[in-house]
């Protein structure tokens, strides 16, 4: 007799209260998304693992912390099995302007400010049993890009690159300058206060002496060691986790903008119902409950919130979806409307 597939999930929000990241809509957002896969998507709440940075939460979505609950859920899972990981809060931003040179790597940026960067998801989806599926929806500027060669379905197509959001919106993303003002903040602290860390080499970090990628790298590994993305590891460490690229059929990403665009945090006002939230998250959590019982393919999710977006009033922000063609028309999270069956 066939095992009943099971249906796990991480959601994470972070709202980076009290430090100049604060957004207000990545806790909400999660925790309607909790709401919604467990009422109608059939994921036992046992399985659902919500991490968020409110003051009362016991576990805070630091890095550690999330890469701990996804490896955590892709060991568990057995073929059959449907996987969602779910993130609300910053991206980093390493560009605007489509004429600069290639990014980096897209990251989304956890409580404690150290990025998880593309290539770390991919390592996870690389465990995955086969025939399992793995869905990421990300509400974080440049998240267009977080799984590595997966096959555009819905991606860039808009002249609207560049158009500044409502004044009254704030962003997701934090930029690389501002990201490494953080970090040499929290080393001075260290250094100021602790004698955990070696003074000289937290000093020698903070002068690496500009808000790029190798300056961050050195930031990050020199404060929390080796638990840093794979992308500041030596190359010989990274040799040897036997590290590839994934192929297009891994993974599914419905991402809340293109890889050049900024996601809007939304404030509460009568457009959200009184409750600040994610201008992707919400989109995607009204399609859904408009559409009664019947399933909804991953295509046609993005579609219809996109369309739910521009009727927001937002119009420089455009979710994408990343997977493969059969993917693309498979019912978002494997549902199957309710229907009755003789004995």
């Amino acid at each position: 007799m066939a095992t009943k597939c099971k249906k796990r999930a991480v959601l994470v929000g972070c709202n980076y209260p009290n430090t100049i990241n604060k957004l207000s809509g990545c806790v909400n957002d999660a925790k309607a998304m909790r709401e919604m896969i467990v009422s109608r998507f059939g994921f036992d709440s046992e399985n659902v693992e919500l991490l968020t940075d409110e003051p009362e939460s016991t576990c805070k979505p630091t890095r550690a912390n999330i890469m701990a609950a996804l490896k955590k859920m892709v060991v568990a899972a057995k073929e059959g099995d449907v996987l969602l990981f779910h993130f609300s809060g910053h991206g980093l931003v390493h560009r605007i302007d489509p004429h600069q040179p290639p990014n980096e790597g897209e990251a989304i940026v956890p409580c404690d400010l150290n990025p998880i960067f593309d290539v770390d998801l991919g390592q996870l989806i690389q465990l995955l049993p086969s025939g399992s599926s793995f869905t990421i929806v990300s509400d974080s500027c440049h998240s267009g890009g977080l799984i590595d060669k997966s096959k555009e379905q819905i991606g860039p197509h808009s002249t609207l690159r560049g158009i500044a959001p409502p004044v009254d919106y704030k962003t997701r993303g934090i930029s690389l300058a501002t990201l490494f003002q953080c970090l040499q903040t929290a080393a001075n602290v260290i250094i100021a206060t602790q004698d955990l860390f070696p003074t000289r080499a937290l000093g020698n970090a903070i002068n690496t002496g500009t808000d790029n990628m190798t300056g961050i790298g050195s930031l990050l590994t020199t404060i929390f060691g080796n638990n840093v993305s794979l992308k500041f590891l030596p190359h010989y460490e990274r040799d040897i986790l036997n590290l590839r690229s994934l192929t297009e059929d891994e993974g599914i990403l419905l991402s809340g903008c293109q890889a050049n665009e900024l996601s809007i945090d939304m404030p509460a006002s009568e457009k959200t119902e009184g409750k600040a939230f994610g201008a992707f998250t919400y989109s995607v959590l009204k399609v859904i409950k408009e559409s009664e019982l019947g399933a909804l393919t991953n295509r046609q999710l993005v579609v219809k919130a996109r369309n739910k977006i521009i009727k927001l009033g937002i119009g420089q922000q455009h979710p994408c979806l990343y997977c493969i063609d059969e993917n693309a028309d498979a019912a978002f999270l494997g549902h199957q409307p309710n229907t009755t069956t003789g004995a």
